[in-house]
């Protein structure tokens, strides 16, 4: 059974600065692509970061780049997205997704096909 479990969610006014953390448990963590996703109210699920936990060979999406960072620690199978100068649109839930093999090849697809379990997720605001 695998299970992914987001957390550090909240509210935050914009410029403000979260970082969500996701623990994984039950597979192999340590030869995964791990991402960070995204949805709002009325819109299409986005993706916005990926990591190959083997290799830490990191992706991004173009409308997070220089704000948001993914990272790792493989001894406690723990993902992070750092979330720097949030802005109102960043608001959604969060979602930390695992794929099901072990190859890195597609980690950048951040469409998501790829992806097979998903956390509960974990709600961001921006506002002021």
């Amino acid at each position: 059974q695998v299970q992914l479990v987001e957390s550090g969610g909240g509210s935050v006014q914009p410029g403000g600065s979260l970082r969500l953390s996701c623990a994984a448990s039950g597979y192999t963590f340590s030869r995964r692509c791990m991402g960070w996703f995204r949805q709002a109210p009325g819109k299409e699920r986005e993706g916005l970061a990926s990591i190959f936990t083997h290799d830490g060979e990191i992706y991004y999406a173009d409308s997070v780049k220089g704000r948001f960072s993914i990272s790792q620690d493989n001894t406690n199978g723990t993902v992070w997205l750092q979330m720097n100068s949030l802005k109102p649109e960043d608001t959604g839930m969060y979602y930390c997704a695992a794929g099901l093999s072990e190859l890195g090849s597609w980690c950048d697809d951040l469409t998501s096909p790829g992806y097979t379990y998903w956390g509960q997720g974990t709600q961001v605001t921006v506002s002021s």
